[in-house]
Order: structure tokens, then sequence, then C-alpha cells
């Protein structure tokens, strides 16, 4: 069984090698992050003592563009999870087709017990450390899990500070009030709603009236659960950290989130009854939707998955010995660098417009979205109707190709 993170990523990037049939060069290329840069840390917390965290940034390629990838604050991490999460957005933003690498940062911390200030501290110092690697033609930070706008504010601030201007196009996710996109917050979820429209669509499954589950109620899984109701589904069951909730008739998702805002966790909402998580993988639906950390779907989970389609709107959460069990099951998977991928691609148009100093309007953001997704989703399609196989390996075949192309057209120096 594959459980390290970095181990699953460089399975699939073999795999996909062995469908494309390309350049064993390029293949030994893609097995080895460009660079990695881990770094103390340190913090003075309030009570005066000082703390030493752990941080990382990695580039795993930068052929196609500049590095690009979310900074995630969780006590859990480790240096194979940022190297295979910076891997991952290497083949989703040649998927998206937009010009950017992968990248991939972070500090091992909870920031659960950090004071604002204590926070503001370690993203200041974390960006401090990392500086060398940043800009916005080298590396565009975005945030991630447990990070927000206001981080990207305090490491936009930091950088400016240090470089002696402002540097509007060095991160993405900012707030409004700093040249930020309105479209960024839910556009991940929304990217996910466009494969999910897409994908029931190819397999001429009609969506309203279907059921879906959300693992994961936070930034993505909770905006996501509202546009699904909104397209006519019925939310059965959502998850968070504290459990799982479930009402057959459907989950008011508002009154869901406004639970969640008082009190913390999906646990206690009066609109639906308090199931294990474990059960909650086994009831019948058309759509599972994992949107919580990595590693969620195991070999175990997916045996018990009783849906026909799952859209993945999490990093990673699917192992690679989980894969086999869903394609014989029939589950349609739509696969994180794919289902995803309207994140990076409106973190794309935010670095656009702060390149341009020309801020887009809602409407337009929206539109390119939607069709930037649809596209990719189409590509994807095909490439694996081409090569009969799921969509997971026809998307990690397609961002191959399109990396050896790029990779091959660049050259090797010296």
């Amino acid at each position: 069984m594959v459980s390290d993170p970095w181990d699953a990523v460089l399975e699939r990037i073999d795999d996909a090698a062995k469908l494309t049939g390309v350049d064993p060069d390029v293949h030994r290329l893609l097995r080895t992050p460009r660079r990695m840069l881990e770094v103390a840390v340190p913090v003075r917390m309030d009570d005066g003592r000082v703390e030493v965290f752990t941080g990382w940034r990695v580039h795993h390629d930068t052929t196609r563009g500049p590095a690009k990838g979310g900074i995630r604050f969780h006590p859990e991490l480790t240096a194979h999870e940022v190297c295979a999460l910076a891997a991952d957005m290497t083949f989703k933003t040649a998927v998206a087709k937009i010009p950017f690498g992968g990248a991939k940062g972070g500090v091992r911390c909870d920031p659960r017990r950090l004071s604002l200030a204590e926070l503001e501290r370690v993203t200041r110092r974390y960006t401090l450390e990392i500086l060398p690697l940043l800009g916005p033609d080298k590396d565009i930070p975005a945030p991630d899990v447990n990070t927000d706008g206001r981080v990207m504010a305090w490491l936009m601030d930091t950088l400016a500070i240090t470089q002696g201007h402002d540097i509007p196009g060095s991160v993405t996710g900012k707030p409004l009030s700093l040249g930020g996109t309105p479209a960024h917050a839910g556009a991940t979820a929304s990217g996910v709603l466009t494969c999910v429209r897409a994908s029931f669509a190819a397999l001429d499954v009609p969506l309203p009236g279907s059921r879906a589950i959300v693992q994961g109620f936070g930034k993505v899984g909770g905006t996501l659960a509202f546009l699904l109701a909104s397209a006519g589904m019925r939310v059965i069951a959502v998850s968070d950290v504290g459990g799982a909730v479930y009402n057959a008739g459907g989950l008011d998702a508002i009154d869901l989130s406004d639970h969640v805002s008082a009190t913390g966790s999906v646990v206690g909402f009066v609109g639906g009854e308090r199931i294990d998580e474990s059960d909650m993988w086994g009831l019948e639906c058309e759509l599972v939707v994992p949107a919580a950390l990595s590693g969620a779907i195991t070999e175990e989970v997916a045996g018990r998955l009783n849906a026909k389609v799952m859209v993945e709107a999490a990093n990673g959460p699917t192992l690679p010995d989980a894969d086999p069990v869903l394609e014989r099951r029939g589950v349609v998977v739509v696969p994180d660098i794919l289902a995803n991928a309207g994140g990076v691609t409106a973190s794309y148009f935010e670095w656009a417009q702060s390149r341009q100093g020309y801020a887009w309007d809602e409407e337009t953001v929206a539109t390119r979205l939607r069709s930037s997704m649809d596209d990719a989703f189409t590509a994807v399609w095909a490439k694996a109707d081409t090569l009969s196989v799921s969509l997971r390996r026809g998307a990690f075949a397609l961002a191959l190709d399109r990396l050896a192309e790029a990779i091959e057209a660049r050259g090797l120096f010296p």
C-alpha cells in the first residue's frame, strides 16, 4: 500500500510515462523536484519565549512558467507532503493550460494554538526565510489549508518592505482592498461544480434531484454544498473534523453554514442526524466530493462508496491503491488536478490583472473561469477516451505531454 504522498505522486508520474511513451529524460526530470528549501522559522511568542517552527517551499518544475502554489499551516505537515503537492501543481497547471509551474509551501504549526499576533509573526518570518524564491516572475504563493487573504497580505507586505517597493503580483488570493479578485474565494468550488455538470452530462445523469455527499465543510466544501444545492442537487450528508450529519431529504446549506459559524462544526445541526463518517461513505448517492485533506479515500473507503461519480475537490484525496477499486466498481473519478483547478486558474487571472494594473469585471472573470474549466474537462475526457483509461490517468497523460513539449522546446542548459 502506498501511503507516502510523494511515493503516490511518483507512481502516477511513472504510469503516465508508460501511457505516453514520453522521453525517459523528461520522465527522470519530473521525478525530482527542481528545488526544495527547508527553513527554521523562529518566532517570539506572546509569553516571551522563542518557538522554532519548520517551514518549506518547494518548486517541482518551472519549465512552463513561474512557480505557483499555496502555503499551508498545519501541525502534521511534512517535507514529502509539500513535494507531492508541488508536483500536483505542476500537472494541474498543465491540465488547465495556464503558464505556471508547480510549487507548494508551508509551516509545520497549529494555527489554532496561535494568537493573531503570533500567526502574523510566523507568516512574516517564514516569508523572510523563503524570500530568495519569491517574486511575480519566480514564485507566486496563494492561500491553502489554514491560510487566507490576511496571511497573503502579510506575506505581500513583508516582501514589499524588504524589496523597497510594492509588488502586487507577488501573491494571489489577496484581500479585495489590496487588488484581489472577487471570484478568487469561491473559484475552486465553482470549478468543481463545472466538472460535476460536465461529468453528469457526459454520463447522461440528470443533475436536479441527484444526491451528493461532501466530505469537508471549509473554504471549498462549504461553498460547494451551497452551489450544489443551488444547482438542484440534494446534499444529503456533510462531514468535517467533528463528525458527520445526514438528512435524506437534503441539508439546508445556508442554515448549516450558520450553524458551523456559530459552533465550529457540523455536529449538532438540527437539520440533520449525526452519523459516523465511516457510515457516510456507504450512503447511496450519485455524487461524492472529498473536499478535506489528502489520503481520505483509502482502498477500504473505495470499496464502500455507493456513488456514480466522485469529483476530487481536495488535493490528493485518493490513495493509488484505491484507484483500481474505484474503476472496478464503476465509479467515475474526476481527479484533483482537473477538478480543483478553478482555484489556480482564478489565481492566474488575479496575477495577470496585478501585472496589468487593470481589474477585470466580475462577469469577465466568471465567464473565463467556466470556459477554462470546460476546455480542460473536454481535453481530459478526450485523452482518457483515446487511451481507454480512467480520467485520472488521462489527465496525467495529457499534462505530461504538455510538459514534455515545453521541456523539449526549452532544452537543457548547459
